[in-house]
């Protein structure tokens, strides 16, 4: 079953490893490599068909035969992925958990199957923030995020006239980027003001590698004569049948711009599903209206077997991945019963430490997502299901408990990944119970589940709650 490469229909169920690490991304990839290197049994999971995550993924067939590799670090990571012996199953889909609160639930296309371990790494990464306006579900409006995968991976622009808007630091890399394959980018409409000289600002000399970052990109902008308005939030797209124009609320008043193409954002929040699924406590970030899990600064959670590594333990970037996942194996190695070497979990606390502080100078200085009171009536909140927002306002002020089934609202494809931060904004996301993580966690092929179903044990059989000591902890 290595690389995900399965046939036939019955469900595969592997007996138990030492390790179970979830998301092949830089925080995953380093946690598996360190944790094989080791001596645990690892299996890495990922839905996507190579390793590497967002940031590091990887251009394949004439587009790498022409532009090169965009990131050779991740190539070399993944390479020491293998290298080092970890079961590698790309392609696979983790849509669930088993009764048992530990055994992960897979699918490689038609193909079910099942790992557990005796600890799993939790490195699922973030989604990002999307909050409704009108029009924005026409097509021409998309991520920021995948507005660089297309100029970056695939070398395509979203569109010859475009707009990158929203809030965040990543709108920058997404504006040059865009540059970069041709698109007239017209404008970065920033809703808040992170480029101002103030005190806080000053702070930044602590951090130059993030101030050389930020001014290469200006710079970068500014000689090909793209304006970063700050202050300044798109409020409608327009269009027919695409996307037309914009427009955005600024200082003096509302302002129009014909475009082909909207990137809109606002950040990144941690997909923190699977964590909830595997019985983890979560909570609700009183800023942003995200919820979290309940994990300390080494990725301990409540649970004794559950370790996690990366964006999903709190948004900080790649720096803080990379290093998170080191800490994360030797966090697991020593619930497995492996020789740590004394202090070396401290020096890589450390190390985390370092790289969030500077993330968290960047995040404070851009602020959270607009309020409830920039949400125009008329935008689709949920477009899974086509409620709007003032929908969903009404249904919430007769009773929020019975919110769904008046109106179906996060009852789609995406679960609520899409309008959860909305939700949120509304103040309906934080009522206890609302909207959990639910199996399955992601669309899945029906026939998975059937045949998942099929291999269940009777309702009478009662769960296995020990971890078994199979590992290489217990030789």
């Amino acid at each position: 079953m290595m690389g995900g490469v399965w046939s036939g229909t019955e469900p595969d169920s592997d007996p138990p490893v030492d390790a179970v690490v979830i998301g092949g991304g830089p925080a995953g990839m380093v946690a598996a490599r360190d944790l094989a290197r080791m001596g645990a049994r690892t299996v890495l999971v990922d839905e996507n068909a190579t390793l590497g995550g967002q940031y590091y993924k990887r251009r394949t067939g004439e587009v790498l035969a022409q532009a090169g590799d965009l990131r050779p670090r991740g190539t070399t990571l993944a390479g020491e992925v293998r290298a080092a012996g970890v079961d590698v199953r790309t392609g696979t889909l983790v849509w669930g958990v088993d009764d048992d609160g530990r055994t992960v639930l897979t699918a490689c296309g038609d193909r079910p199957g099942s790992v557990t371990g005796r600890v799993t790494v939790v490195a699922t990464g973030a989604h990002e923030r999307v909050m409704p306006v009108p029009g924005w579900e026409l097509p021409g409006v998309v991520t920021p995020g995948l507005a660089l995968h297309l100029a970056t991976i695939d070398r395509v622009a979203v569109g010859s006239r475009v707009v990158v808007a929203g809030s965040g630091p990543f709108l920058l890399q997404v504006a040059v980027a865009l540059l970069d394959v041709g698109a007239h980018v017209v404008a970065v409409f920033e809703a808040g003001r992170p480029y101002r000289l103030d005190g806080d600002a000053l702070r930044a000399v602590r951090y130059p590698r993030r101030v050389s970052q930020f001014a290469g990109y200006r710079a970068r902008l500014a000689a090909a004569g793209v304006p970063v308005h700050q202050g300044q939030q798109l409020t409608a797209v327009h269009g027919t049948d695409r996307v037309e124009g914009i427009t955005v609320a600024g200082p003096r008043g509302p302002r129009s711009e014909q475009v082909d193409a909207v990137a809109l954002g606002w950040g990144f929040r941690p997909n923190t599903e699977l964590a909830g699924l595997l019985g983890c406590a979560t909570t609700l970030d009183p800023v942003t209206g995200d919820r979290t899990v309940r994990v300390d600064e080494r990725g301990r959670t409540d649970r004794d077997d559950v370790v996690l590594a990366g964006e999903v333990a709190g948004i900080a970037g790649v720096r803080a991945a990379l290093r998170w996942g080191a800490l994360a194996a030797l966090v697991a190695a020593g619930r497995l019963g492996l020789d740590v070497p004394a202090g070396r979990e401290d020096d890589a606390l450390r190390a985390v430490r370092t790289a969030t502080r500077e993330a968290g100078w960047t995040l404070r200085r851009f602020g959270p997502a607009p309020g409830p009171g920039t949400m125009d009536d008329d935008a689709l909140l949920c477009r899974c299901e086509a409620v709007r927002v003032d929908e969903v306002r009404a249904a919430a002020a007769g009773d929020p408990d019975a919110l769904k089934q008046a109106t179906r609202v996060g009852m789609g494809p995406c679960q609520g990944r899409q309008c959860l931060p909305a939700l949120a904004a509304l103040g309906l996301a934080s009522r206890p119970g609302a909207f959990p993580a639910r199996v399955p966690v992601r669309p899945v092929r029906i026939g998975v589940l059937a045949a998942a179903a099929s291999a269940a044990p009777p309702p009478s059989a009662p769960a296995d709650s020990a971890i078994p000591a199979t590992g290489s902890a217990a030789r």
